[in-house]
């Protein structure tokens, strides 16, 4: 950052006072510019035992496979967005279950949720940010070519509860890349 959003003038970083931390800082508005993790948030969509996969028309990761998912916008909720970046990257129309996993991922300044949702249907096609979509059960998911660690742990958890028979809710942080 090298200047303020708020005025335009020049920013310096340094730990305003009563804070902990460096932070942007303008002198000429007094403007503190805090720069906080991003939420991505996605599903589990399943149907019939099978989860429904994505492979990446996008960096990163272009053409590995990952659950629908995206950043959260502004004016939104965590269920809304879980919702619109389903419908949006798979085309697939989903009942929102409750959230099954947070992952926190701090070398990326990032927090992933997913939700356990349930397909209505199958009319589900790639969006923009797809290149297919898929159905896969366990032994059919591509383990070697999922995008990112948070969907790999997710996928993990979400078929050692079902083999327990009882799904609860799951948090971990990934530390290093």
């Amino acid at each position: 950052m090298k200047y303020c959003s708020n005025c335009a003038a020049p920013v310096a970083r340094r730990v305003p006072p009563g804070d902990t931390l460096p932070r942007w800082v303008c002198d000429q508005c007094g403007e503190i510019h805090y720069q906080n993790p991003r939420m991505v948030i996605g599903t589990v969509p399943e149907y019939d035992g099978k989860i429904l996969l994505c492979r990446r028309a996008i960096e990163p990761r272009y053409g590995y496979w990952t659950l629908p998912a995206g950043f959260m916008e502004n004016d939104e909720t965590a269920g809304q967005a879980a919702l619109r970046e389903t419908l949006e990257e798979a085309g697939a129309h989903i009942e929102l279950g409750e959230p099954f996993s947070m992952i926190s991922v701090p070398y990326v300044n990032q927090v992933h949720l997913f939700y356990r949702a349930r397909l209505l249907d199958l009319q589900f096609t790639p969006g923009d940010e797809s290149l297919e979509v898929a159905l896969c059960d366990e032994g059919r998911i591509p383990w070697k070519e999922i995008a990112f660690r948070t969907v790999a742990a997710t996928l993990r958890h979400w078929f050692a509860d079902r083999g327990r028979g009882a799904f609860t809710f799951h948090a971990e942080d990934i530390l290093q890349r």
